[in-house]
């Protein structure tokens, strides 16, 4: 049998586990979740497992997470006690672990297992609005410590061959990532500007040019205002390289998150099905 080739993403995952938060704070929310939604009914049935590059993981190498059962990680402060409690017990995907390292180790970067890492919450915000039964497999990838553009890049190239074997490559961040800047309610101008900037070269550029650009990240306009530390970037970079020269589409855009920030999300390449709003996830 032939598999549909899956999309790849680059998802903004909303503020830390929002989508247990969502009644303390009515409306932030309802944009971003209507487009988890959307990808979901996109994907339809056709997605074996998922690959998640979230921005809540560093090494310094790139690390895959390895176990059956993955366990938690309540990497947030702040917050209600019981989002402590929180729990989404979808299964790793050990042998996807594997092929994931080979990949990347065949292209000549260092990679290795990590059976202990647990799911963050830049993995199961979004992996528990889209898949709330969790029973969708995830495997994480840890972004490379030294956040080099051209080595994430290369990753991704090296990992697009997992999108024709039915996995979704995610990469989960933010499109701007300055929280007090977010809390404080000045990060509006440089929230849009920048991403101006992002659906410009995601969207309108053409494949070798957004490459550039995204190499050369930081001359683009507020690129500092808006990623101080460009953890929340770099996994659109592995999203980017496996999708090779498939076109870009912006799928989710607010200009009044939190009040003033401007957020996106991308998809690269073709949906699966079309997306349906009708069809809610419970």
């Amino acid at each position: 049998m032939t598999l549909a080739r899956m999309p790849t993403y680059f998802l903004s995952h909303g503020g830390g586990p929002w989508p247990w938060l969502k009644d303390l704070r009515p409306g932030m929310y309802d944009q971003l979740e209507a487009s988890l939604h959307d990808v979901r009914n996109e994907l339809g049935a056709a997605p074996r497992a998922v690959l998640m590059i979230s921005g809540h993981w560093e090494a310094s190498q790139f690390l895959v997470s390895s176990s059956a059962r993955p366990p938690m990680v309540y990497d947030y402060g702040g917050f209600p006690e019981y989002t402590y409690r929180i729990r989404y017990d979808a299964p790793g995907d050990p042998a996807l672990a594997e092929r994931v390292r080979d990949l990347l180790e065949r292209g000549g970067l260092t990679a290795d297992l990590d059976p202990q890492r647990g799911f963050d919450h830049g993995t199961f915000s979004l992996m528990h609005t889209m898949y709330p039964e969790a029973n969708m497999p995830v495997v994480q990838l840890a972004l490379r410590s030294d956040f080099d553009p051209a080595a994430h890049l290369w990753a991704g190239e090296l990992l697009a061959p997992l999108r024709d074997e039915g996995i979704v490559i995610v990469g989960s961040g933010f499109s701007f990532h300055d929280t007090a800047a977010m809390r404080s309610g000045t990060g509006g101008p440089a929230s849009a500007t920048f991403d101006r900037w992002l659906d410009e070269t995601l969207v309108g550029a053409a494949p070798d040019v957004r490459r550039r650009r995204l190499t050369e990240w930081t001359s683009a306009p507020s690129a500092r205002a808006a990623h101080p530390r460009e953890d929340h970037l770099l996994p659109l970079m592995v999203a980017l390289g496996a999708a090779g020269n498939d076109a870009g589409t912006r799928i989710y855009h607010q200009t009044n998150f939190m009040g003033a920030i401007t957020a996106s999300s991308f998809r690269f390449g073709l949906p699966v099905t079309q997306p349906n709003r009708e069809i809610a996830v419970a």
